[in-house]
């Protein structure tokens, strides 16, 4: 076997290649701390805070050589002036008054902070409807060399002033000294309406006219009170159209529409609302609305996500809208105020609900909470003399249910006897109400006229901004729901809480079912008809579910009516109503001769006829 000699060579060759191996990773890790240090500063200009951040300078703009400021005109066009101004940083400027302090950023021209100066969340937070990047307001449009600008990248330069006691910021998007798009914010003193204007200035060869300038509103809703379930049922995007018309998108997990003509959009969070309203309607608006609240257990920043395309028109090649911003409560009375229609932003219901409500409940509770000690005595105080009001109609309801019980035995014999024949048996019990002035539908539709009432009621409560954060007895707050008991487990459909003003409601509704309509379900009870001892015992039990997480303020409105209701009734049935003479005065209405109407007797005839046609083939 031949022995091994030492290479030279080889030695040689493996000191090379290890020589060049860490070559190459001293190489890769040298750019690799490199690209992480860039990644790093990058992130750093990302996540500073607006009033110190300078991206332009970081990108060297601001301190730019001549071959910098032609690549900025290259990418920009004749908007790169703006790039070179002192104005590129991501500064703000403050606009404030006592109900509303905004900060309007340089980068962009739109507003970056909008918050409420004497509202607080459901946690004790600042109420903010703009904050942290989740609204933004851009103009897409296309210059005459072909380049496409969008306003939300661009830095304008800011210039406040005072008018008076109005405070005027100016913020123009250059193109030079005297060439620029403007955005002219006004904000008075004691107001939540800005006046807003866009115009341009020498802009007329620099847009392009042959394409569409177009505004995009875009704004994710902010989480303020503690149920966002019931919040986001309220939280909508609503619009103006066509001369007063208006429309909303409602509920679901991605909405959108369009309308013509549009004077105004809110962006609808329960109880504050972001509105822009315009002098010069809109030729068209685009929504679109998409819910954000995933899973209702989970602690969720964001309700819903509203986005709105309006296209603006050119006249003698410039822009000129004069419009305005609101942010502030989706108070009934703030909105109504301002003339604009923008109480149809408050869901007070349609038709006649919310003629009651306009016209009765909201003047009559604004009266009464002005004087009492409390908003929860203003509901029962407002509940009793509703309640009042009504009882004719109670009175009316339960008379009819004493004369179907007077008139039960009657029925019976009727029942017994014609057993066999039901259209017979039908025909004589339709004689006996008819000579006895009695009808089982004499009840229903006292019932019936008292819905418009309940309805109306349902949509001012939830939808009264009075109420919110207003406390009473154990409820911290009349505008959402009470709590006596933390659960560690949630129920569907329930929550995860226990509300004790809609188990009173409950067992209240339950008490006056089982007096009106548990006297007469088992007497009336027809084949095929529903079992209503099944309904008396479904209805309080939905009621306890459905109001679990409902406002506090509606409960405890119903709680005490139906208590109201149950105390009317007994006094009707133990001082007003005697059975006796009600049984007296039908069988001296059964002795007179009863005139029938002609659909009665129509009625009667056809279903004699076909008694006889029975018959005939028998």
């Amino acid at each position: 076997m031949e022995e091994k000699k030492f290479d030279v060579q080889s030695l040689i060759g493996f000191f090379l290649i290890g020589g060049l191996l860490i070559w190459m990773l001293y190489n890769n890790s040298f750019e690799t701390n490199e690209a992480v240090d860039k990644k790093d500063t990058i992130e750093q200009v990302e996540n500073a805070p607006q009033e110190t951040a300078t991206p332009q300078k970081e990108l060297g703009i601001q301190e730019m050589d001549s071959t910098a400021r032609a690549r900025v005109q290259e990418s920009l066009g004749t908007f790169g002036y703006s790039a070179t101004l002192a104005s590129a940083t991501n500064k703000t400027t403050t606009l404030a008054n006592d109900l509303l302090d905004l900060k309007i950023d340089n980068k962009g021209g739109y507003i970056s902070e909008a918050r409420m100066t004497q509202f607080k969340t459901y946690d004790s937070i600042p109420v903010y409807l703009i904050k942290d990047g989740n609204a933004s307001l851009n103009l897409t449009f296309t210059t005459s060399d072909g380049r496409v600008i969008n306003t939300k990248d661009m830095y304008f330069e800011p210039s406040l002033s005072d008018s008076g006691n109005n405070q005027v910021l100016s913020m123009k998007l250059k193109v030079s000294e005297s060439e620029y798009l403007e955005y002219v914010y006004v904000m008075k003193p004691g107001e939540y309406m800005l006046d807003f204007s866009i115009r341009s200035q020498g802009l007329r060869d620099v847009i392009s006219s042959s394409n569409d300038v177009n505004l995009d509103w875009n704004l994710k809703g902010y989480r303020h009170s503690k149920s966002i379930s019931y919040e986001n049922r309220y939280t909508e995007l609503a619009w103006e159209y066509e001369d007063g018309d208006d429309d909303y998108l409602g509920q679901g997990e991605l909405k959108d529409d369009e309308a013509d003509d549009v004077t105004w959009i809110a962006y609808k969070q329960h109880f504050f609302s972001s509105i822009l309203l315009t002098d010069t309607p809109f030729v068209k608006g685009d929504f679109v609305s998409k819910n954000l609240v995933e899973d209702e257990e989970i602690d969720t920043v964001y309700t819903k996500e509203f986005a709105t395309r309006l296209p603006l028109e050119l006249k003698g090649g410039e822009l000129n809208y004069n419009m305005n911003w609101y942010y502030g409560p989706t108070d009934y009375k703030i909105l109504n105020d301002y003339d604009r229609n923008l109480d149809e932003v408050v869901p007070l219901g349609w038709g006649i609900f919310g003629w009651i409500n306009k016209y009765v409940f909201i003047p009559f509770f604004a009266f009464l909470s002005g004087f009492l000690p409390s908003y929860g005595i203003a509901i029962i105080v407002m509940t009793i003399v509703v309640r009042i009001v009504l009882s004719p109609v109670t009175y009316k309801s339960y008379l009819s249910q004493a004369k179907m019980k007077v008139l039960k035995p009657e029925i019976n014999e009727l029942n017994e006897k014609y057993k066999d024949n039901a259209m017979k048996k039908q025909q004589e019990t339709m004689k006996l109400y008819s000579k006895a002035g009695a009808s089982p539908m004499s009840g229903c539709l006292p019932a019936l006229m008292q819905i418009p009432v309940f309805y109306a009621l349902f949509q001012f409560f939830p939808s009264a901004f009075q109420l919110r954060q207003k406390g009473f007895l154990w409820a911290d707050d009349l505008s959402s729901y009470d709590t006596i008991a933390e659960l560690p487990f949630t129920i569907p459909f329930y929550g995860d809480h226990v509300s004790l003003f809609p188990i009173l409601a409950s067992i209240a509704i339950f008490i006056y079912m089982m007096m009106t309509t548990g006297q007469t379900m088992q007497n009336n009870q027809q084949p095929g008809m529903p079992n209503m001892k099944f309904i008396m015992y479904l209805s309080p039990i939905m009621m306890l579910f459905f109001f679990n997480n409902y406002a506090s303020g509606l409960s405890l409105y119903y709680f005490v009516s139906n208590l109201i209701t149950i105390g009317i009734m007994l006094v009707i049935k133990y001082a007003i109503i005697d059975e006796d003479k009600i049984h007296a005065k039908i069988q001296e209405n059964k002795k007179k001769p009863k005139k029938q109407g002609k659909f009665a007797k129509k009625m009667q005839d056809i279903m004699e006829q076909a008694e006889q046609q029975k018959n005939a083939k028998k």
